[in-house]
């Protein structure tokens, strides 16, 4: 008799994991021909802003850091600048009458965000000055937003909730704490 004995759990286990190393092949296609073209198409820009009368087109790039390194803002510039590079190479081949540039809006993950950076891009885009700080406004709330539903789904992984408090829409996670 062998020392162990696969349980049927373990046999199904083994078959979906085959199943799944099947779909990941066939979805990025680890052929050597192929790996480049499939590279280039699955890397998606945020968005994409287009002057036809100036042949002009930016790819956006929106990135979230650690602000707490005062260098956050320049290495997520230079890690989102990487990542599209052959999607711009490939696109000044195909059209080179045009102008292609990208443009990456980085915030730290407490709403950290470079005044002067943001209204730089944002001038770059031709953004009218008037809406310039409504716009960095809206950019900064959505960030403390997205903070504080990463906050929220942490503390209910780690301490499990009972719901949002019906009086104040807020959840109470102790005597008199809401958020």
């Amino acid at each position: 008799m062998p020392a162990y004995k696969l349980h049927k759990h373990q046999r199904v286990s083994s078959g979906l994991s085959h199943l799944i190393k099947r779909v990941v092949w066939e979805r990025y296609n680890f052929d050597p021909t192929m790996f480049y073209e499939n590279r280039f198409w699955n890397q998606r820009p945020d968005g994409i802003v287009i002057y036809k009368y100036h042949r002009t087109l930016y790819i956006l790039e929106f990135k979230q850091s650690s602000d707490r390194n005062k260098d956050f803002l320049r290495v997520k510039e230079d890690e989102a600048n990487e990542q599209h590079r052959s999607i711009i190479e490939a696109l000044r081949v195909a059209a080179p009458e045009w102008t292609f540039e990208q443009i990456n809006f980085v915030a730290g993950r407490r709403g950290a965000v470079v005044k002067d950076d943001f209204y730089n891009k944002l001038e770059k885009l031709n953004v009218q000055a008037a809406k310039r700080d409504k716009i960095l406004l809206a950019h900064v709330q959505r960030i403390c937003e997205a903070h504080d539903t990463e906050m929220r789904s942490y503390y209910q992984q780690i301490h499990g909730s009972s719901g949002a408090d019906t009086m104040t829409s807020m959840e109470n996670i102790g005597e008199q704490v809401y958020v």
